[in-house]
């Protein structure tokens, strides 16, 4: 494959603010008060989360972003051992916002709209509908919420356990779904598309990844069926790094040559 030429477009990104934050330290005993593992701490990370990590994947891409998002931010703390990488704990710090306000006269300067919805307040099932009844582009919703007939005309993109829970379905449905299915793939209408198996280091992140990877190539080609595999090799080359991670173009179409 000949090394790709980076086009720019502009999204909108909508959704929840996040930091990821990593300590990590070794593990070499069980701890004689009760039976867990005592980790003696080495250093600490920190990376961008949630709607935050999304938006750093686009960028990754060559993507301009505007990122409009609530004003509380939300923390997830993961506690990981350096020999084995084994992630111990995690902690969360959930903080709710209040639905973001859009300017709706300015949509049109997007090649595409970008909602990423972990239910922390940031997106109202109506801010979604106000996108889709003032934009005439593509619109990509990852969401946690279960009224999924709310986003009719929009590509709705949910993994295999948000799926088990959806209420209702938009009557365009199933031309708009994309259910990933981790190690198996992604199901979208009769088309089973295969992920590449490769070791997974860690899973954090790649939903996020494979979202900004199908905004990509899908602006980038207009067919899904090509977003959804170019998709699922790049959340492929995140799985295999620890803590959250956003390959870029080049690496992505490399690492499939």
């Amino acid at each position: 494959m000949s090394t790709p030429q980076q086009t720019k477009f502009k999204i909108l990104l909508v959704g929840d603010n996040g930091i990821d934050q990593y300590e990590y330290g070794n593990v070499d005993r069980i701890s004689p008060e009760a039976p867990v593992p005592i980790i003696n701490y080495t250093h600490s990370d920190s990376k961008p989360g949630m709607a935050a990590n999304v938006k750093d994947n686009l960028i990754k891409l060559g993507c301009d972003v505007d990122f409009i998002h609530g004003i509380k931010t939300s923390i997830k703390t993961r506690v990981i051992d350096n020999k084995s990488k084994q992630h111990l704990l995690r902690i969360d710090q959930d903080q709710i916002s209040n639905p973001v306000t859009i300017d709706l006269t300015t949509l049109q300067e997007y090649n595409a709209i970008v909602v990423s919805d972990y239910n922390k307040g940031s997106v109202a099932y109506e801010t979604i509908e106000q996108l889709r009844a003032n934009y005439a582009g593509p619109i990509f919703v990852d969401t946690k919420k279960t009224d999924l007939k709310r986003f009719e005309g929009c590509f709705i993109k949910i993994n295999e356990l948000e799926h088990s829970r959806v209420t209702s379905l938009p009557e365009g449905v199933p031309s708009g779904l994309i259910v990933t299915l981790g190690r198996n793939g992604v199901q979208y209408n009769e088309h089973k598309i295969a992920a590449p198996q490769v070791e997974a280091f860690d899973v954090c992140g790649a939903g996020d990844t494979f979202l900004s990877a199908l905004v990509y190539n899908y602006i980038t080609t207009a067919s899904m069926l090509n977003a959804i595999d170019f998709a699922v090799k790049a959340a492929s080359i995140t799985i295999q790094h620890i803590g959250v991670y956003s390959p870029t173009l080049l690496e992505i179409t490399k690492a499939y040559d």
